[in-house]
């Protein structure tokens, strides 16, 4: 089943969800991942791997990070050609002064704020859903 494209039933069908717990950004110089890690998700860069993680996980495994983030998921099944989510949603996320960083996976669209903003964020998505009914 191909995911969503139409705007206005992504942002309205959108159903953020706040997920439990506190995650962090993590970096690898070389390829070596510890054992054990419930990684969320990864990128590869010229610097090195990028591994976003649970905090207690970087913790046990004596990975450096300098910032604990809430996630947020947009449960709709959103297609990876659908344009304009990611900016609909920074930009609603912007204006009430909260920074983030969208992931787009194959089914939905992960949005990752500071720990704090988390329960705002998902005050603001919801208002932003609910602006498109």
């Amino acid at each position: 089943m191909p995911g969503e494209t139409s705007m206005h039933k992504l942002l309205s069908g959108m159903s953020p969800q706040l997920n439990d717990g506190r995650y962090v950004f993590c970096t690898l110089a070389d390829a070596k991942l510890p054992s054990g890690l419930e990684i969320i998700g990864s990128f590869r860069e010229a610097e090195g791997l990028t591994l976003i993680l649970p905090l207690e996980q970087a913790q046990q495994a004596g990975l450096g990070y300098d910032y604990i983030a809430a996630w947020i998921t947009l449960k709709i099944h959103s297609s990876l050609q659908a344009v304009g989510l990611t900016a609909a949603v920074s930009r609603a996320l912007a204006d009430a002064g909260i920074s983030c960083n969208v992931i787009a996976a194959y089914y939905h669209d992960h949005i990752f704020v500071g720990e704090a903003d988390g329960p705002r964020a998902l005050a603001v998505l919801r208002a932003l859903a609910q602006s498109q009914q």
